[in-house]
């Protein structure tokens, strides 16, 4: 005979089982994301070696990106490409990591850090380091990471009334990215030709200089983040469903939502400090990885490699897509990430009116 017992023991059971499946499944597509995502890459990495006009062709390719070959391809594989290629997949690990915290701690699909002005404080410190000290090298790197932490302490400041809220907080960062777009349009107005060229870079985001020391800094840097996000990875979820019920779990909203933000912003100044404002990786690629993934939460480990394979693919079809033309990889990234921008503000006023 079944009692009242015995099938609220069958249904928990039947509960457990479900959700069970649903993480198995949830594990599985993480895994065949960063597997598909590391394949290209690296496929990327093979193919770039052989083109352009200092193109190695992969039988001396190969042996070149192990240290044997002449010095010609040498000097195209190890000097060359590969650093870029690295520079390109770091810097999108960290943008696309950081968009993820972003947007899962702020509970808005908005809050990505070049909309809320934290890469544009970057931008502004590099460009008045150049412009308004003759700065070159670490200097600037050292500027663009200081303009990145003031543009955030500033926003955390000016949002903060009894407790950090989501939509004062994204409010507040693009009046803030306002100001430091103002602010980097005036330093060029009065830099001179020469000054301007060299700041350039600085407001659209490229890979192509990233060489030895600083790519060693930011893979570094990327790497001790990453490793600082693991214990706040579970927190992410708990913070998705309101601050109540993250109460109710045991976790204090407050202090979690500040770690959070802490690491996505070190993520951003340091990636941004090295390759510059990279526009809308941070914002495109959480969205992608959660479609991809499908599991409702924050999707941490597929949001960065969806980042540094949009990056790298970006910077390639920058590089070689035109004959003739080469552009940075912020201009490639912009072009992709402008229209989903639009979508997602038009798709936001149809939820509203509905």
């Amino acid at each position: 005979m079944t009692t009242p017992l015995t099938v609220t023991a069958q249904a928990r059971t039947l509960d457990l089982g479900t959700i069970a499946r649903i993480r198995r499944r949830h594990r599985v597509r993480t895994l065949v994301v960063v597997a598909v995502g590391v394949a290209t890459c690296l496929s990327l990495l093979l193919i770039t070696f052989g083109l352009g006009a200092a193109g190695v062709p992969p039988e001396r390719s190969l042996p070149a990106l192990f240290g044997v070959g002449d010095r010609f391809d040498l000097l195209v594989v190890r000097e060359l490409r590969l650093p870029r290629a690295t520079a390109a997949i770091v810097a999108g690990i960290a943008f696309g990591l950081a968009g993820a915290l972003f947007q899962s701690t702020l509970r808005n699909n908005l809050a990505s850090p070049d909309i809320l002005g934290i890469s544009g404080g970057a931008s502004l410190g590099a460009v008045t380091a150049v412009v308004g000290y003759g700065a070159a090298g670490t200097s600037v790197n050292l500027a663009a990471f200081a303009g990145a932490l003031g543009a955030a302490v500033a926003i955390w400041v000016l949002a903060w009334r009894n407790g950090l809220h989501g939509i004062r907080f994204v409010l507040v960062g693009v009046g803030i990215a306002y100001l430091c777009g103002s602010l980097i349009s005036w330093r060029l107005a009065e830099a001179e030709l020469r000054e301007a060229g060299t700041v350039l870079l600085w407001t659209v985001g490229s890979v192509a200089d990233v060489r030895d020391g600083t790519l060693g800094v930011l893979t570094l840097g990327v790497l001790v983040l990453v490793l600082l996000t693991v214990p706040i990875a579970r927190e992410q979820r708990a913070l998705a469903l309101g601050d109540e019920h993250a109460q109710g779990l045991g976790l204090g909203p407050t202090r979690a939502r500040l770690l959070a933000l802490l690491i996505g912003v070190g993520l951003v100044a340091l990636a941004t400090a090295v390759a510059g404002p990279v526009a809308f990786v941070a914002l495109v690629s959480p969205a992608i990885a959660r479609r991809l993934v499908d599991d409702g939460g924050p999707a941490l480990v597929a949001s960065a490699v969806v980042g540094a394979t949009l990056t790298m693919v970006s910077d390639v079809v920058g590089q070689y897509a035109l004959p003739g033309l080469t552009a940075p990889v912020g201009i490639v990234t912009g072009l992709v990430g402008a229209p989903y921008l639009l979508w997602l503000l038009a798709r936001s006023d149809r939820k509203a009116s509905a």
